[in-house]
């Protein structure tokens, strides 16, 4: 049955179909604003967020075919963390960074890559939402350097965990060169002073810069260039990769 149209008032337009808008009071604006925030709803446009981050749209698209839309909600949230918090100071990025990262389940790398050994690159622990002890300091470490932290303030630093009785990797954050590390560990979210992590025993560490031997809490002796890690140098051929 034909819908019925109700007659015009007098002195008005018939009603056409036709959706007529008036221009009092900003009526247009809210009008073409409401459309736009159903359609970023609804996927028609992109997210506000997404615009501003520094990963090409078809490269966030990739990621949500491959492994799905919370993985493109991880990336774009850490692109956001990086921007929104350069201007913060260094114990705030530390806080946010690990809190970030800390988010991630633990994974052993042959379930997870099925390989004995792997060193994830931040993008590829974030896009499966996954990594063990090296990729979480490997993500912080690398983050915080873009976030504006200098490398040389961070240390990659192998360890055995006492109380597990096997081998570990946090990242050791150090205000002034001589100063007692703080630890950026995935197993405890509290970020704590080198000094109350009795269970942790230094066995060397690393950067982007150099390699230590560390069997004291500090840097230790310099042994050489982290290049001599191979499987450092693969990671970072595949962060290369990633930015093409």
């Amino acid at each position: 049955m034909a819908a019925h149209t109700p007659p015009a008032a007098h002195g008005t337009a018939p009603v056409t179909g036709r959706v007529r808008f008036r221009t009092q009071g900003g009526a247009v604006v809210r009008c073409v604003a409401l459309l736009l925030v159903v359609a970023a709803l609804a996927g028609l446009v992109p997210a506000r967020a997404e615009e501003s981050v520094d990963i090409a749209p078809r490269r966030l698209d990739e990621i949500e075919r491959r492994y799905g839309d919370e993985a493109r909600e991880r990336v774009v949230d850490w692109r956001l963390l990086v921007r929104d918090h350069r201007k913060d100071d260094e114990w705030d990025k530390l806080e946010a960074v690990n809190d970030f990262f800390n988010e991630c389940r633990f994974v052993d790398d042959i379930e997870h890559w099925k390989k004995a050994d792997y060193w994830a690159t931040p993008m590829e622990m974030l896009v499966t939402g996954a990594g063990d002890c090296e990729d979480f300091s490997i993500g912080k470490y690398f983050t915080l350097i873009e976030m504006g932290v200098p490398s040389a303030k961070m240390l990659i630093t192998y360890v055995k965990a006492l109380e597990l009785n096997q081998a570990h990797m946090v990242l050791t954050y150090y205000e002034t060169p001589d100063a007692e590390p703080y630890v950026l560990d995935n197993l405890v979210d509290d970020i704590e002073p080198a000094s109350d992590r009795d269970d942790l025993q230094p066995i060397y560490s690393f950067n982007a810069e150099g390699l230590w031997l560390a069997k004291e809490r500090g840097r230790g002796r310099s042994v050489g260039g982290a290049d001599r890690l191979s499987l450092w140098n693969e990671m970072n051929e595949r962060m290369k990769a990633e930015r093409q």
